[in-house]
């Protein structure tokens, strides 16, 4: 039997931080819904993550910035089982080991990623977007056939008053700005409900409008589930305040508040200053 995260028993127990959904929500009775430990990936020669550690508590959001080739998107890979570390442990909560589940028994878990590039089916309707990201649900036992009922389309509803695209149910998905598109990917995410919610560059190639509006969205967001975004946007970055991890050569190489590591000279040096 795998054992449990080292960090655990140094946490003092907290209350649980509830999911959303029909997911069996991971244990964070001692705080951590996100435990790194140690994990290394090697590519080709190439460290990738070099025994990087990284704890992220029931209800935070955490923001991971860096420069390229930091290892962030690497990071994300191993949280949701796309990559395999050489060695190392990575849990959710106190139980899941996710170095021995696949990348789709992760996302039943509770985990949900969104990649950059948003991902949507363009020759859909945006309800439609989100019906089949519903459906995609094997917990929720349904076909592609089968009706919704009166709970899944109150569910669809508040998804899309959340992500402000209630006026666009109707609109075909490829009609959308990139801005709308990256609220409605994050929109089919959330129909999911997941525990843990990671987000890539969120924010990449929006106007200032819709970066404004996406903070506002991630933040009220994170009042109930927890969040890791990657980003390069400092600016959005301050906006969603909390805790800011630097990556460099696949290890944390600060954290904190993100005004201190903007003053740790280390950061500047290998990140700010170029």
């Amino acid at each position: 039997m795998t054992a449990a995260p080292s960090l655990a028993m140094a946490r003092e127990p907290a209350p649980r931080v509830p999911a959303l959904g029909a997911h069996g929500a991971a244990d964070v009775s001692h705080r951590v819904i996100l435990y790194l430990e140690d994990v290394t990936v090697t590519f080709d020669g190439f460290r990738a993550l070099n025994a990087l550690s990284l704890y992220v508590d029931a209800g935070e959001l955490r923001c991971i910035i860096g420069p390229n080739g930091a290892g962030k998107t690497t990071m994300m890979d191993v949280i949701t089982g796309k990559t395999r570390p050489d060695s190392g442990t990575a849990f959710f909560g106190q139980a899941l080991d996710l170095t021995r589940l696949s990348e789709a028994e992760i996302a039943a878990a509770g985990i949900g990623r969104k990649f950059q590039k948003p991902t949507v089916f363009e020759h859909h309707t945006v309800f439609e977007n989100l019906e089949l990201a519903l459906r995609a649900d094997r917990r929720a036992r349904r076909t592609l056939f089968a009706t919704l009922d009166g709970a899944a389309r109150d569910r669809i509803a508040e998804i899309l008053e959340l992500v402000r695209l209630s006026g666009e149910a109707g609109r075909l998905a490829g009609q959308l700005s990139h801005g709308q598109k990256q609220w409605l990917e994050i929109g089919m995410l959330l129909v999911q409900e997941p525990q843990l919610l990671l987000l890539d560059e969120p924010v990449a190639g929006m106007t200032d409008e819709e970066t404004e509006r996406t903070a506002e969205l991630v933040v009220g967001l994170a009042k109930e589930r927890s969040i890791v975004v990657v980003e390069h946007d400092l600016a959005f970055v301050a906006r969603l305040g909390g805790k800011v991890t630097v990556l460099h050569e696949g290890a944390v190489l600060a954290e904190g508040k993100l005004d201190d590591v903007k003053a740790d000279p280390r950061v500047v040096e290998v990140y700010l200053g170029r």
